[in-house]
């Protein structure tokens, strides 16, 4: 049908043309060319004697357009492509002309697989088969119908990649090929052929005995063993692992007939499963077997000869008895050490007797003293009793001991005696060196108290020489420092210079001088100075140290601040301060004074000076100036030089309110009038001082605000007031929730744009009448801009009419008043419908809501039913119909699919 029409319009075009050739000349210039905007020559293609034919040859380069011709496409008629009169409507891809026999199969893009050289001929892509099956080995020789066996109807797609899609007879025929192909079928081969074979033949296959299911590799002797050997009667079902030996169906007779050892009778040492311990695939014969995996590895003597000096198995496992759960340290409880080898075992050693001499030499510790080495080269480590023998302790020629018996006297193996029990022991509590613990004498041991005890020699004694003794004197609680140590070190000549009588229980503190030092203390009424009579001072004896120490005696220091009341400054003794003895603090007593260091006014020294101050009056000045609390104003260095730091009340003297010069204040009565200083008022409540100024801005004028009328708070000056100055009131408007800014801020300001009206000048201009409180602060710019809002289409063309418009009266939502624009420059976030949109050049919004009194209807077909609203080529018939008028009906349906 679609040819005949074609037919038809060429008819109807020569038909036309004669009569056009006829036509005046100015209707010649207004014909337009069936061929649409062709900007050649017709004579290009064309005669003068008729328009058909045209040219044999055309004067036209098809090389110039955007489809150069090609191969095949050289030799085809215009017509055959360009069935229409106007040239540029064709399509230019290929299957605009031929049809997919692939019915889409092989996608759009035919030039994948053909050329324009003919569609016989395809591209190396298609030779080389480079898709998920690229063609190797024997594949590559075979012709596509070997495999796409519809290839004469272009059918390519659907074949499996797997190799038993083709070759399933293949598969079936090894159930009688013989020879050495296993018969697949029988065998349960998987149908994975690429397991074994290759692309390039059926025979040579390989199977990898290694991986999976099977996992038994073939290493060494297992390599060359025909598959019929292990497969016997065509199992190639086997579940054997690697190293199952003893289970498959080769080895298992074998392992039943071993006795060397015999495998069967010690079945959990030699298990059936377990070959491989000690088997390998190079020679069953040339077997190992490790024997620490029993946890006895064997070592030195215990290795077979000539290594060590077992002969065979059977010395140790005696009657092939090989379930022995025996300790390798275990030597005494084996058959072998126990009561035979080297004189009768364990049970017949002699020194010492190790049956009876205790834990140590137990039948299961052999190993603490013995090794595989040699059993009779024996070393004990006496340290693991607790008792290290060390320096003198030693056997001889390294210490003084001659056999184990010096100490172990009647084969007693059982002491429980500790390393520093020395005194306690058979060796040294009444023998050995002048009658042991028992008879010393300098000092006598037993009466000594707890240091010198039977139990603590080794305070004193060491394992070297027990004559050669020192001691710590320190343990006591008591160091000997400076002059208590011995001479020439101090000025003790003997411990009985301390010790009278050969007392050595003492229990004083080392601080305790008074023991010794008693006549020294009570001579202290006699010394005169600065030395305080210790006795009338009440000084107690027991803290000598506080002032004295153990080098010299008199030269005593006492620290003051020991006593919570440090001397500082002119507290000080002369000449460092002003005090000339203790005396003058202390009358007659040392030990009754509990002042404070703060605590001026309650000593004897200050009291009468702060009853006696009048500026201000110290005793009806508050808690400021209470007896307690001199040091706030006053030093030890100069009483009269006084510095009072205001911010301890509570109210910090800053800008004017400091003392001249600083500030305005001459004396501090300018404020505490009455010399009354009991002034409970917050920093912040100026009003009590300044009420004549508050009163005052009634009349001002000006900025400022008549604070009676405007109802400001009488306690909240600072909000506005800093103490530097009071006349140059700030209020942060901020503060209420409504900052000031943009249009809304006082001169001066930044440049406003945009300003449709007057800006603010004055706090007056919002707050009119005075009023500061009612219904501000506010955010709701209609309240004041209700006029801005009603004329909003006076403004500018593209300005809507708000109320028409039916717009929220919430104007924040499009202008920003508050920063550097007034009402013009509105900005609408057109968040559900993009803007710019399209060609529109005017971007105006009544371009499309076409209805001024409301914003929320709007068209697209104001702009999108002239002509040109829609590219060539682009058409909608499956939207609705009819087509396309229904298009545009509703007004909407544009921005059904169209949004944004």
């Amino acid at each position: 049908m679609q040819t005949l029409l074609q037919i038809v319009s060429w008819c109807l075009l020569f038909l036309w043309q004669p009569v056009n050739v006829s036509t005046p000349a100015p209707d010649r210039q207004s014909t337009r060319s069936p061929h649409g905007a062709l900007a050649i020559p017709c004579e290009n293609c064309h005669t003068a004697t008729a328009w058909r034919p045209i040219k044999a040859v055309p004067e036209f380069d098809h090389n110039k357009t955007r489809y150069p011709l090609r191969g095949m496409h050289e030799k085809v008629e215009c017509t055959q492509c360009h069935v229409k009169p106007v040239f540029t409507d064709v399509g230019k891809n290929c299957q605009d002309c031929h049809t997919d026999i692939h019915q889409r199969k092989m996608g759009t893009n035919c030039a994948q697989c053909h050329t324009v050289q003919g569609w016989n001929i395809a591209v190396q892509q298609v030779k080389d088969h480079q898709n998920r099956f690229p063609l190797l080995g024997a594949h590559a020789a075979l012709q596509c119908e070997d495999c796409h066996k519809g290839a004469a109807v272009g059918q390519f797609q659907g074949l499996s990649t797997a190799c038993i899609s083709c070759h399933m007879k293949d598969l079936q025929q090894t159930q009688t090929m013989g020879g050495n192909v296993p018969k697949h079928v029988s065998a349960q081969f998987p149908q994975t052929c690429e397991s074994c074979h290759t692309f390039d033949s059926w025979l040579g296959a390989t199977v990898n005995h290694a991986a999976p299911p099977i996992n038994f590799p073939l290493t060494n002797g297992h390599a060359n063993v025909p598959c019929e050997s292990c497969h016997v009667g065509g199992n190639y079902n086997l579940q054997i692992a690697a190293t199952d030996c003893g289970h498959a169906g080769c080895h298992l007779t074998t392992w039943q007939q071993t006795n060397n050892p015999q495998h069967s009778a010690a079945p959990s040492v030699f298990p059936i499963a377990t070959c491989s311990n000690c088997h390998n695939t190079v020679s069953w014969l040339n077997a190992t077997f490790d024997h620490s995996t029993t946890g006895f590895p064997l070592a030195n003597s215990h290795q077979l000869a000539p290594a060590g000096k077992v002969n065979s198995c059977a010395d140790c496992h005696i009657n092939n008895n090989y379930t022995l759960q025996i300790a390798p340290t275990d030597c005494g409880n084996s058959q072998c050490h126990l009561n035979t080898n080297y004189g009768g075992g364990w049970q017949g050693t002699n020194d010492p007797p190790h049956p009876t001499a205790g834990a140590a030499f137990a039948a299961a510790n052999c190993s603490n003293c013995h090794n595989t080495v040699s059993f009779l080269t024996a070393t004990f480590d006496h340290s693991t009793t607790g008792f290290p023998l060390t320096n003198s302790h030693q056997l001889a020629p390294a210490g003084k001991v001659n056999s184990c018996t010096d100490c172990h006297i009647g084969n007693n193996y059982a002491l429980q005696i500790q390393p520093t029990d020395c005194g306690n022991s058979q060796c040294h509590l009444n023998t050995n060196y002048g009658g042991g613990w028992q008879g010393t004498n300098d000092p006598p041991h037993p009466t000594a108290g707890a240091p010198f005890a039977a139990a603590n020699c080794s305070n004193c004694h060491s394992t070297v020489s027990f004559l050669t003794s020192t001691f710590n004197h320190s343990i006591t609680g008591w160091p000997l420092l400076g002059s208590h140590q011995m001479a020439p070190a101090g000025k003790v000549n003997a411990c009985t210079d301390c010790h009278v009588n050969n007392n050595y229980t003492f229990t004083s503190a080392n601080t305790d001088c008074f023991g010794c030092h008693q006549a020294a203390w009570q001579s202290t009424p006699s010394f005169g100075g600065n030395i305080p009579n210790h006795i009338t001072a009440g000084f107690p004896t027991s803290l000598c140290s506080q002032c004295h120490d153990t080098i010299v005696w008199t030269d005593s220091t006492f620290n003051h601040a020991s006593t919570g009341f440090p001397l500082t400054n002119s507290h000080q003794i002369a000449p460092a301060g002003k005090v000339t003895g203790c005396d003058q603090c202390h009358l007659g007593n040392y030990s009754s004074l509990a002042i404070q260091p703060t605590d001026c006014g309650n000593s004897q020294c200050h009291l009468t000076t702060w009853r006696q101050t009048n500026n201000p009056t110290h005793s009806t000045a508050g808690a400021p100036f209470a007896v307690a609390n001199c040091s706030t104003c006053h030093n030890p260095t100069l009483w009269t030089s006084v510095v009072f730091d205001h911010s301890v009340t509570g109210w910090p003297l800053t800008g004017s309110h400091q003392l001249a010069p600083a500030g305005k204040v001459v004396a501090c009565t300018d404020c505490h009038t009455g010399n009354n200083y009991n002034l409970t008022a917050a920093n912040t409540d100026c009003y009590g001082c300044h009420q004549t100024a508050w009163q005052s801005t009634t009349t001002v004028g000006g900025n400022v605000p008549n604070h009676v009328t405007a109802g400001f708070s009488t306690s909240m000056c600072s909000t506005c007031h800093d103490t530097v100055l009071w006349t140059n009131g700030k209020f942060d408007h901020s503060a209420t929730g409504f900052p000031l800014q943009g249009p809304h801020m006082l001169p001066p300001r930044t440049a406003v744009t945009g300003a449709v009206g007057p800006m603010v000048n004055a706090c007056t201009d919002c707050h009119i009448g005075g009023n500061y409180t009612a219904g501000f602060p506010t955010t709701d710019c209609y309240g004041c801009h209700q006029s801005y809002f009603t004329n909003a289409q006076t403004y500018g063309a593209s300005v809507p009419n708000h109320i028409t418009a039916n717009y929220p009266t919430t104007c924040a939502t499009c202008h920003t008043p508050w920063v550097t624009q007034a009402w013009l420059g509105a900005v609408f976030n057109h968040t559900w419908f993009k803007l710019p949109h399209g060609k529109v050049s005017s971007n105006q919004c009544v371009d499309c809501h076409i209805n001024a009194n409301n914003y929320t209807k709007f068209s697209c077909e104001n702009c999108h039913t002239v002509p040109t609203a829609h590219q060539p080529g682009m058409s909608h018939p499956s939207v609705c119909s009819p087509s396309p008028a229904c298009w545009y009906n509703p007004p909407t349906r544009c921005y059904d699919c169209h949004k944004g």
